[in-house]
């Protein structure tokens, strides 16, 4: 029984071995990798608003930092980035414009090399935010609607004002009513979109590895 024993024991090795030999491998990059998760910083070339732009809208970047792979081969500040708008939301139509946008390749000396990446945030600029955990998903700060509906309730505190002074019910519900109507017609149709100017600067981080330099 001892010597089948190791014989099934010596299989199971064997056959787990190719595994864990590939794992080993895949945990070092390789010489001219820039590993999944490096983050670093490009400046737009275009300006991208969600008023005049539309998915397919190509657009270009600049780099603003060195990108290191795994040897110590540099890609110097400037080089050039193409990418496209992935999605568009606009304002009127959600109370909240939103905006994807799809790094395609990036320009390195051994030519055009894929860019799998996505936007981690917009330094500087208070009035938009990122959601890493959807997709990078550029959005606007604040909620028209919500305004809107706050707005609503204030005017129409302010409209019933007059009936309530003269203690008639109706001219207070009416006075309610179109306070609070104008209020959010007036409030809801500004929506706040996003206008991403050229020189925007933008923090990237890469979803999967970048090769270039030495092989």
């Amino acid at each position: 029984m001892l010597p089948a024993m190791a014989a099934l024991l010596v299989l199971a090795l064997a056959a787990a071995w190719p595994v864990v030999a590939q794992d080993q491998s895949t945990a070092s990059p390789a010489p001219n990798e820039v590993s999944p998760g490096t983050r670093f910083l490009v400046r737009l070339q275009d300006t991208l608003d969600t008023q005049t732009a539309k998915a397919g809208d190509q657009f270009t970047a600049l780099t603003l930092v060195p990108i290191v792979s795994a040897d110590g081969t540099s890609l110097p500040p400037g080089a050039e980035i193409r990418g496209h708008v992935d999605k568009i939301q606009q304002a009127h139509k959600t109370g909240r414009a939103r905006m994807w946008l799809t790094f395609d390749d990036i320009r390195t000396p051994d030519g055009w090399m894929p860019l799998v990446a996505m936007v981690d945030d917009v330094p500087g600029v208070h009035s938009i935010r990122v959601d890493y955990t959807r997709e990078g998903e550029i959005e606007a700060t604040s909620d028209k609607r919500q305004e809107a509906l706050e707005a609503a309730m204030a005017a129409a505190l302010v409209g019933a004002a007059p009936g309530v002074a003269a203690k008639d019910k109706k001219d207070a519900a009416m006075g309610a009513a179109i306070g609070a109507v104008t209020a959010y017609m007036a409030a809801s149709s500004l929506g706040q979109e996003i206008a991403l100017e050229k020189n925007t600067k933008l923090e990237l981080i890469l979803e999967r590895s970048l090769f270039f330099g030495r092989t």
